[in-house]
C-alpha cells in the first residue's frame, strides 16, 4: 500500500505537470528519468529535509480539510492514517530544486518560534533534529 500512495503522488504529479497546470504538456520521460527527477518542479513534503517541521501537516490538512474529503487524520505526533498516506506540495518555478536545510542556530530558532507562537518546548519536541545547539 505504500507503493501505491507512492505512485498514485508520482502519477498525479505527473498529470498536475503535463494537464492540469499544463507546464510541461510535452514532457515524455521514461522511468530512468522520472527517478532521477528530470520533470520541471519539486514535490517538497512535511518531515524531509527541505520542510521537517512535520507540524505543518496539520495546517494543510485543515486547508484540504483532509479528514472529511479524504479519510486521512493525523496522530498527535503528526504520523499520518492511514499509514499509506502521503502528503506534499507542488512548486512548479523551473528552477526549484530539492534541498537540506541543514542544522539551525538559535537565531532562526527564536524567529521560527514566534511565528508559530511555539515555546521552548515545542521547538525541542518538533525541531530538535535540527537544532544547531
Amino acid at each position: 500500500s505504500d507503493r501505491l500512495a507512492e505512485a498514485a503522488a508520482e502519477f498525479l504529479h505527473k498529470k498536475t505537470r503535463k494537464e492540469l497546470w499544463g507546464y510541461s504538456r510535452d514532457e515524455n520521460l521514461d522511468n530512468a528519468e522520472l527517478i532521477q527527477e528530470k520533470y520541471i518542479g519539486i514535490r517538497p513534503a512535511p518531515g524531509y529535509p527541505a520542510q521537517p517541521d512535520h507540524t505543518e501537516k496539520i495546517t494543510l490538512f485543515k486547508l484540504l480539510n483532509a479528514e472529511q474529503n479524504a479519510g486521512m487524520i493525523l496522530t498527535d505526533s503528526c504520523a499520518m492514517l492511514p499509514a499509506s498516506s502521503v502528503s506534499g506540495m507542488y512548486i512548479s518555478h523551473p528552477e526549484s530544486r530539492y534541498f537540506g536545510i541543514g542544522k539551525i542556530g538559535r537565531d532562526q530558532v527564536n524567529d521560527y518560534a514566534k511565528r508559530k507562537s511555539w515555546n521552548e518546548e515545542d521547538i525541542n519536541k518538533w525541531l530538535k533534529l535540527v537544532l544547531a545547539y
